[in-house]
């Protein structure tokens, strides 16, 4: 079957290495099977978009820097081609949770104005971020920022026995409760990690689809410990995200010519 012309369009930007922010702000990994038994057919793709709807990415090696996936205390890298689709195929091969996680390499944005970056930054709940602009002294116009993806998702296979576990990424989510073996009735626990440290008072966006595909987006903070409890509905399928933004090492902002840089944490899960 042929894909879409706007995959298509996609997999050529991306071998190319330019960056993708017309098509949406969010990323994730979207297994097409989150509960899948031992020996089936494993399937998850790379989600760029808004809403929680968004086009699909082909695996290129030179836009990941990280692409493994945990299961029983082990880790294994995700075998997979330049130009595949979906990004990693393969057989469930064990019992238990399995976490998959993502890490892109650097992206590079412009902003043709001010008001565009401010908006995003109000939206992300950084109302600092004007006047730390005017302070640095950077332009109004025409700047760019730096950005990178960490991306988890939880996948139940068999009895989906287990826990999350953290990947050593430099920002990530880590689920406290387990979506398919634990009660939820109060809701599903997660914690918020910056470079090992819990994440305090953050801004975490909830992404709720419904079987109907309805999407629904709320917002929750952080305690002092990092963690939130997530509301949750039985049959629906959430994605968590989360950004962090500051200013670039000095090294890094040379390199990339960028003024400003973000972290992108998600996390995607169902709840049978």
């Amino acid at each position: 079957m042929k894909k879409p012309v706007i995959t298509l369009i996609l997999c050529a930007i991306s071998t190319l290495g330019i960056a993708l922010p017309a098509f949406g702000h969010e990323f994730w990994l979207a297994p097409q099977n989150y509960q899948p038994q031992i020996g089936a057919t494993l399937e998850v793709q790379l989600r760029n978009g808004q809403d929680f709807k968004g086009v699909e990415i082909g695996y290129f090696d030179k836009r990941i820097e990280m692409f493994d996936w945990f299961q029983n205390q082990t880790r294994n890298p995700v075998i997979s081609r330049a130009g595949d689709f979906p990004a990693m195929t393969m057989v469930a091969p064990q019992d238990g949770l399995m976490v998959l996680g993502y890490e892109s390499t650097y992206s590079t944005v412009q902003y043709a104005h001010l008001g565009k970056f401010l908006k995003f930054a109000e939206h992300k709940d950084f109302p600092e971020a004007e006047a730390s602009h005017k302070l640095r002294g950077l332009p109004e116009g025409r700047f760019n920022e730096i950005y990178t993806r960490f991306c988890k998702t939880l996948i139940g296979v068999g009895t989906a026995a287990g826990h999350d576990v953290e990947t050593d990424m430099e920002t990530e989510f880590v689920a406290l409760s387990n979506p398919y073996t634990d009660d939820l009735t109060d809701g599903l626990k997660v914690q918020l990690l910056y470079q090992g440290t819990p994440r305090t008072h953050a801004q975490i966006e909830v992404f709720e689809r419904a079987p109907d595909e309805t999407v629904v987006i709320t917002k929750q903070r952080t305690d002092d410990q990092g963690r939130a409890m997530i509301p949750v509905k039985p049959n629906h399928i959430y994605l968590l995200d989360a950004v962090i933004l500051r200013e670039p090492e000095e090294g890094v902002a040379a390199e990339n010519d960028a003024v400003w840089e973000t972290l992108w944490a998600s996390l995607t899960f169902r709840v049978p």
